[in-house]
């Protein structure tokens, strides 16, 4: 299946150098990236602590990409306004993590954000299609949140094309994310393509890394 929308490139910067946030959001923006993802953990929702909307806030000045909050944590509601006034343009949920999940979309919209909600690798896509119209993005978790690094859940794919067949918009999927793995979720039905670890793993650097993942994406072999 060929994608329906131009794919984008979106780095998680969990394997940055946390002491060198601002440089590295400058670097990101350098080499061609369409996005910036914040994984952002509680130590609740998921098991590791990550960043708080002052670190991100203070990064802002360093690039003029977007940036989204993949907010891995719990009760979401009470962040919202501090992540959009840290200069996130996208605010992503975690279905599992809202009791009313169709008002908290709706609150993220209000306060002048892009909706987006997530589901883990159990969560079926039957939690969300009854909010796609409030959203302009879905992220289908392609590892279980928590940690970088993880490997690619191959099963996944068939989730992407059953969500892509009911769905439109813009679909982000998260986690293994590399040279070997991101064909197959492009050709799923993802258009946003989230990477960390094979973006800083690659020895040609950063430029070479986006441009060799997005070349992947497009074509239908890999």
């Amino acid at each position: 299946m060929v994608p329906v929308r131009p794919i984008q490139i979106v780095p998680s910067v969990l394997p940055a150098d946390f002491s060198r946030l601002g440089e590295e959001c400058a670097a990101l923006e350098a080499a061609g990236v369409d996005r910036i993802q914040w994984d952002v953990m509680d130590g609740v929702f998921v098991p590791n602590l990550t960043f708080g909307p002052d670190v991100v806030k203070a990064c802002r000045r360093w690039a003029t990409v977007p940036f989204e909050a993949h907010l891995m944590v719990s009760d979401p509601d009470l962040q919202l306004a501090a992540w959009v006034d840290a200069g996130c343009e996208t605010l992503i949920v975690h279905a599992e993590s809202v009791v009313h999940l169709h008002r908290t979309l709706g609150r993220v919209r209000e306060l002048g954000a892009s909706p987006g909600v997530a589901l883990n690798p159990s969560t079926p896509v039957a939690a969300v299609e009854h909010v796609l119209d409030l959203v302009d993005m879905v992220l289908v978790m392609t590892v279980n949140p928590g940690f970088g690094g993880q490997a690619y859940i191959a099963t996944m794919e068939p989730k992407i094309r059953a969500l892509r067949s009911i769905y439109d918009g813009d679909i982000e999927v998260d986690g293994g994310i590399g040279p070997d793995t991101i064909a197959g979720a492009a050709a799923a039905g993802a258009n946003w393509l989230v990477a960390g670890s094979a973006l800083y793993r690659d020895p040609d650097g950063l430029e070479h890394a986006v441009k060799d993942l997005r070349a992947r994406a497009a074509s239908p072999s890999g």
